[in-house]
């Protein structure tokens, strides 16, 4: 028999190693069966001008894994947001989340919530609450970190925790803290601008004195009813509270200063402050909302 017959052209291949004919085309030799020299020549006849098949492969395999690796993955952000009560943080902390899109994990709300759904971690809290006592650290540590397992995949912020030195060196044990957001605000600033607080009950609505107060004093302006100053509002509680803050806490701020983690920002105002706090964010996340702005339009 000793022929095959080609049926792409009609044509009869021998069997026996024979030269590539694209590779004749070219100048170089090599030696292959009929079946890969039909295979180049039905490409060149085609008008593919490219060499053998597997140098091909060959040759796109490096530039794939080369684009695999450039790709850059941002690390997540972990970070802690402090301040004395009044401060700000909360209003700081809902910009945060709505520019930059992080998981907010305020101790305070967490408490109320299980306190509120009588857990066995929230009835202790209330208990130490009700006394007047500090909740101990290892309870505030088990509530947080027990949470924080939940958004490891997450870029989160944490507000109210850690509190004292021992909460700090519990998070550190079980994950890397990137930067620590400080609220420098002049305590004399907070006593005014707490003291200057009043609610009405029913409905949770806030008057501040100074900066939007009730069109009649001491009045609601949608029922009428009267407001009052909560219990932690008034100046001897203010004053504890700040004092509190002071023995408790800023030792905290010492010992993220020490590890180059503490970025304190100074102001009386929160919209001033704010500006100073994106900026510093936006090298470390991007904004999102502007992106959200742009899928909505």
């Amino acid at each position: 028999m000793g022929k095959e017959f080609c049926v792409s052209f009609g044509t009869t291949l021998p069997k026996r190693r024979t030269t590539c004919s694209c590779s004749r085309s070219s100048g170089e030799a090599a030696a292959v069966s009929p079946w890969e020299d039909r295979a180049r020549c039905e490409a060149a006849l085609l008008g593919r001008r490219r060499s053998c098949r597997a140098p091909a492969r060959a040759r796109r395999r490096p530039e794939r894994q080369e684009g695999r690796g450039s790709m850059v993955v941002s690390p997540l952000l972990r970070a802690v947001i402090m301040g004395p009560p009044g401060s700000g943080k909360g209003t700081v902390s809902a910009r945060i989340i709505k520019h930059f899109g992080v998981k907010h994990l305020s101790s305070g709300d967490l408490l109320r919530d299980n306190m509120q759904k009588r857990t066995e971690v929230g009835i202790l809290a209330k208990s130490y609450i009700d006394q007047g006592r500090l909740i101990p650290d290892d309870i505030m540590t088990q509530l947080m970190l027990t949470e924080l397992k939940g958004l490891d995949q997450y870029n989160w912020l944490l507000d109210g925790f850690p509190r004292t030195v021992a909460q700090a060196e519990a998070l550190d044990k079980e994950c890397h803290v990137d930067t620590v957001i400080d609220l420098d605000v002049p305590f004399e600033t907070i006593k005014c601008r707490l003291t200057a607080r009043w609610i009405h009950p029913a409905s949770g609505r806030v008057y501040n004195l100074e900066f939007s107060p009730p069109k009649v004093q001491g009045i609601d302006d949608i029922t009428g009813e009267p407001l009052v100053q909560r219990d932690d509002d008034k100046p001897e509680t203010v004053s504890r509270r700040l004092q509190a803050y002071d023995a408790q806490t800023k030792p905290v701020l010492e010992y993220y200063r020490e590890k180059g983690l503490l970025k304190s920002f100074s102001g009386t105002e929160t919209n001033k402050i704010w500006p100073h706090i994106y900026a510093f964010l936006q090298t470390k996340l991007p904004d999102v909302s502007q992106k959200n702005d742009a899928t909505l339009r």
